[in-house]
């Protein structure tokens, strides 16, 4: 779109947010309503471009930082966004060939149920070894992939590894438990998703018991009536579904309590607050609408006794962080299973009674 005769750039936010607020309304179609979350970039003549190629461009890569900044806005070009243009780029072509040299590797999160004190399950994450910069946090990388579409096959890349690593645990006689996977919202649209499961499941030999995959709430909430049918369509194949960082998003209580899910997952955000009044409450809630839908809590990123024995107390169903555990090597993981956290709770509930 290009404006003329525009003499503040206020006017420019005005028209961006009418755009925003148009593009926003749910589409009525025939059988759901999808809601689309535009993000929009702004360039002006002459500061950001003397040609029409320039300002396109940088309106572009300001649009990619809108999307960076969470999607559902609008940012103006500015200089310090084409290092981080150059960055993304360089960012994408080394990821390319990370997931074709086998940089990429799993680490997995023990998750300990609090009544016995067993790691009953594990979340399966994504770490990546540069041959040069060495680690990359996944903040930095995912969003990339996000951005580019390899979250598509990052996502394949995952789900093999996680059933090629039970494999292997199968084989040296572990007892059987869940593995938590992350869905990212691009694969849960894409429209092949549960023929792609289904197939994974019946040519790897996973039971599908033994997986669940993490939705985030935004994903699920966006096409709440179309979604009811798709994540009932997963879970019929047997595995189970839980909403990650629950709390986070804008949850509508009357579709969360017709989605077929297992597990809600407290952000980390809620847990470290929880030293606040509102960051209790908000956990409390949490805690007690999953006993009231009938699901598992999980909390992650505890880190202190304190958190621990308040999240106890207040019968969270699981926990997860580093106070447990960092995220192992596949091959620590036999070692992880056979732990029993049972005395280590009861030692530091009872500490902070």
């Amino acid at each position: 779109m290009v404006l003329a005769d525009v003499q503040h750039t206020d006017d420019v936010e005005r028209i961006a947010l009418r755009i925003m607020k148009t593009l926003s309304e749910p589409i009525a179609l025939q059988t759901h309503n999808p809601v689309v979350t535009p993000s929009i970039g702004i360039a002006m003549y002459p500061q950001d471009g003397l040609d029409a190629d320039s300002l396109v461009r940088n309106a572009d890569t300001a649009m990619y930082a809108a999307k960076a900044d969470g999607r559902a806005c609008f940012r103006f070009y500015n200089e310090e966004m084409n290092a981080r243009s150059v960055e993304h780029l360089k960012l994408e072509e080394d990821l390319r060939e990370a997931m074709r040299t086998n940089q990429l590797e799993l680490r997995y999160q023990p998750q300990v149920e609090t009544l016995t004190g067993a790691v009953v399950s594990l979340e399966a994450l994504v770490r990546w070894k540069h041959p040069e910069r060495g680690m990359i946090s996944p903040a930095d990388f995912i969003p990339v992939a996000e951005s580019t579409g390899q979250i598509i096959e990052l996502g394949e890349w995952v789900l093999k590894e996680v059933a090629r690593h039970c494999v292997y645990w199968d084989s040296i006689g572990l007892a059987s438990f869940r593995v938590c996977v992350n869905i990212s919202p691009l694969q849960f649209n894409q429209p092949d998703l549960l023929h792609y499961v289904k197939g994974f499941l019946s040519r790897s030999g996973l039971d599908p018991q033994r997986l669940e995959l993490e939705l985030t709430e935004s994903a699920i909430m966006t096409d709440g009536e179309s979604n009811i049918l798709k994540l009932s369509q997963l879970k019929s194949l047997g595995l189970d579904l839980a909403v990650d960082d629950f709390g986070t998003g804008y949850s509508s209580l009357s579709y969360l309590r017709r989605f077929p899910i297992n597990t809600l997952k407290i952000d980390q955000s809620f847990v470290a607050d929880m030293n606040s009044a509102d960051g209790a409450a908000i956990v409390d809630a949490i805690i007690a609408l999953a006993k009231t839908l009938n699901m598992r809590s999980i909390a992650e990123g505890i880190e202190t006794e304190e958190q621990l024995a308040y999240l106890a107390e207040r019968g969270v169903d699981l926990m997860q962080g580093f106070y447990f555990a960092r995220p192992l090597y596949p091959e620590d993981v036999p070692n992880a299973i056979r732990q029993d956290y049972s005395e280590t709770i009861a030692r530091v509930r009872k500490s902070k009674e």
